[in-house]
């Protein structure tokens, strides 16, 4: 396998001479006065914008007073379509700068895709960086910034979401994830039960008027959002596994049994048998319902 060098500011050879460029540009989540001198540039002497939302886009350029080229629409449901053509407009020579509705595009959106057709063509890839939500909740959290791990939006089915939290139960970095008001708490107990009672921060509506970070653990924060109903959207930072909690758990005395073999000690010192699940479950620290399909 041969190595490709990207050079962004040096004259390519061969046929990327009359390529154009694919910028990412990122826009401002809340404040407008976090767009950058270079973003503004970039949009303006850009052949075509390539937008997720092409009405909000147009807001954006008109606060800073840019005459788009070419606006087009790039999102989730026409990316097969949109792609492909896009790539063709900048192989014809076009610079294309990529938004999202706010923040750096192809994190959690469709732009990733645009960016692995464009190095498969031979395209080069720009970033254009600026304000990032899950980043600027992290820093302001208090909990540790020296490793982390950017998790997204969790899935909507609640099997998948306990599932892939389940999955991150013994990582030990900052976990950062995006969720919607209306989700915010049925999520917030799936942590729960996935992962303990975690010290965490709720961060919404980051560099707007309305900008807050409640912190807690999750029950604490569950519990205040009983008196204030979510918000807005919310960035979750949440502290990662405790080491020393995860040494004691791999040398626990149950390791070396299956669950089977698990539940049955229980059941054999008369604990019934729902009970004994509920004890595997915590001792596992996995939800009830593993235990149960285990069972079956």
């Amino acid at each position: 396998m041969s190595v490709k060098v990207q050079k962004s500011f040096v004259e390519q050879s061969g046929h990327q001479e009359a390529y154009g460029t694919l910028y990412l540009v990122a826009t401002p989540i809340g404040n407008l006065e976090d767009m950058t001198y270079r973003a503004v540039r970039t949009l303006r002497e850009a052949d075509i914008i390539a937008a997720e939302d092409t009405r909000q886009t147009r807001k954006l350029l008109s606060h800073f007073e840019i005459t788009p080229g070419k606006l087009v629409s790039y999102h989730d449901h026409n990316r097969l379509a949109s792609g492909p053509e896009l790539i063709r407009f900048i192989i014809e020579g076009k610079n294309l700068a990529l938004v999202s509705d706010a923040g750096l595009p192809a994190i959690s959106d469709p732009g990733s895709d645009l960016v692995r057709l464009a190095i498969e063509a031979g395209i080069a890839v720009v970033p254009v960086p600026g304000a990032n939500a899950a980043l600027s909740a992290l820093i302001v959290s208090g909990l540790s910034t020296e490793k982390f791990k950017f998790i997204g939006f969790l899935p909507r089915e609640q099997r998948e979401r306990d599932d892939l939290l389940q999955l991150q139960s013994e990582e030990e970095s900052t976990l950062l994830l995006y969720e919607s008001p209306h989700r915010l708490i049925k999520t917030l107990e799936s942590m729960l039960s996935a992962w303990g009672n975690r010290r965490i921060v709720l961060a919404r509506e980051l560099t707007k008027r309305f900008e807050e970070m409640a912190r807690g653990t999750i029950q604490d924060c569950l519990d205040w959002l009983q008196q204030h109903p979510p918000m807005g959207e919310y960035c979750i930072v949440v502290e990662g596994a405790d080491p020393e909690q995860l040494k004691e758990k791999r040398n626990a005395w149950w390791q070396t049994m299956s669950i089977v073999e698990h539940v049955k000690h229980y059941e054999e010192k008369g604990v019934p048998r729902k009970e004994a699940m509920k004890k595997a479950a915590n001792d596992r620290g996995v939800s009830k319902r593993d235990i149960y399909q285990s069972l079956i």
